[in-house]
Parts: C-alpha cells; structure tokens; sequence
C-alpha cells in the first residue's frame, strides 16, 4: 500500500477535502481553487494545515479537483515560495535556499480526484493513501480553534465509526438532531436551522469507507453520514468556541479584518 501515514506515530493522518468549485466565492471560482484563497499572505488551507500541525498531525492528503494543479504547484514550489534563495543563471546545481520556514516535516498527498466528483468519491478515491486504522477529515474552506486532542479522546471513548463536531453558527448548514452525544439524524443545508449544525473536523475509523464507493455521484453528506446516523455510529462532538466557513467573499473579507487585527482566534501556532 503507498500510504505516506504512520501506524505507529502518535499523529493521524487528515484528509482535506480540496476540489469543489466554490461557486459563491464570484468571479474568484473561476481564477483559483477556494483552499487557496488567501487569508493574509497564506491560503486558507494553510491556515487549516498549521492547525492540525499545531496539535502534531503532519500527514496530509489533499484531494483536488478544481484546478487541482494550482494547489501542486503551490507545495511543489513552497520551499520557493517561502524562502529567500540564490540561483545562478544558466547553472542548474547552483541554488541556495537562505532561510527555513516553520512548516517543517509535513507530507502533503495531492491526489487527484476528478473535477466533478462529489466528496463522497474523493475520500474514498484516496484510500490508498491513508494507512491507518483511523484518520481525521475536513474541509478546505473552515478554521477553528478546536482542541484536537479534545475531539480525538472523545471519539476514542464513545467506540463508534464517526465523529462530526458540531458548532452553532448561521443556519445555512447541515444541521445534526442529536440524543444526548449520539446523531440519530443528518440533514444537509435545511431551509430553517436551530441548535447544532456540521462544522466539519471529522474523526473516523477505517470503517467508513465500507460506506463509499469511487463513483462520481458518491456523495458524503447525503447517503453516508446519514446512514451511520440512523445505524448510532455517527456521534457528535460540540465546539463551543470559534468557528468560521470562507462560504462566499463577504467571508473571505470577514476572516481577513480578523488576521490584520491580530485578533484571529483559529492561530494557535
């Protein structure tokens, strides 16, 4: 299996989910993939990256779609982008990078899943590339300032496939109907909302994707979820603390004011 996780390792891997289109981000969906709009001078999925590494977890597989090739081009260049260096013109063995950046010892999967596929098709497309019995999984358009460490001890305790955290923000997300910390019921972007809805961050044991096929209507949150909710192996865990999705652009600008204030309560690094 070329898995790049370690068994052993005390950090699990994360999948990112990396391809959709971001269809409410304007004219900007059409330019860059929404993971890679900035926040400061960073891609939001950096922002998100350095979240999980803050807590020790290293081992990433970015699942791309919508032009995909801009996110490979950015991490096969970071040493680059992100460094002073000398070149000498015209002499290929001559290069010299000055200084180090923080983002030491990550290994980036970028896996491409196909331009359409929905998000259900992209996990399970990259299997291959998670070896481990559990990993952790969200989406590349969403900073928090969860504890880690927090979300996985209680999704070791509670024994079942999945864990969503769920979080209190607008209503335009999928909402979780809860008994107690088990979810007896997924539903995705209803009209009206109240109470805990899906922020994403993800826990799961190797289980689900039993749940997935490669297919590019294998969808995530319809279907899967909803069937772990009515099975009870789908337990949520609830952030009450910061949480923020880059929807559309008003968004964007929001989670910018945040950083330039120096007030961006998801930088725990």
């Amino acid at each position: 299996m070329p898995g790049r996780t370690n068994k052993t390792g005390t950090g699990l891997p994360v999948i990112i989910l990396c391809g959709g289109q971001g269809t409410r981000m304007g004219a900007d969906a059409d330019a860059i993939p929404k993971p890679m709009t900035r926040i400061g001078s960073k891609p939001i999925l950096w922002h998100i990256m350095k979240h999980y590494c803050f807590y020790g977890h290293h081992d990433f597989v970015l699942t791309l779609g919508h032009l995909g090739d801009q996110i490979k081009q950015y991490f096969a260049n970071y040493e680059i982008l992100n460094n002073d260096f000398t070149v000498e013109l015209g002499n290929r063995t001559e290069f010299s990078i000055h200084e180090h950046h923080a983002e030491q010892g990550w290994n980036v999967t970028l896996a491409d899943t196909g331009p359409h596929t929905l998000k259900g098709g992209r996990i399970k497309r990259v299997e291959q590339y998670v070896d481990h019995d559990r990993f952790m999984l969200t989406y590349g358009d969403g900073v928090a300032d969860i504890e880690l460490n927090a979300l996985i001890d209680f999704h070791r305790r509670h024994g079942k496939i999945g864990t969503v955290t769920g979080v209190f923000p607008p209503s335009r997300f999928g909402e979780l109907f809860t008994d107690g910390d088990r979810v007896v019921e997924f539903s995705e972007k209803p009209q009206v909302t109240s109470g805990l809805i899906n922020g994403g961050y993800f826990i799961f044991e190797r289980r689900i994707f039993d749940y997935l096929s490669t297919a590019g209507d294998c969808d995530f949150e319809f279907g899967p979820l909803q069937q772990l909710a009515s099975e009870g192996e789908l337990m949520v865990y609830t952030h009450t603390g910061f949480w923020a999705c880059m929807d559309t652009l008003r968004d964007r600008k929001h989670l910018e004011r945040m950083w330039e204030s120096g007030e961006a309560p998801w930088k725990l690094w």
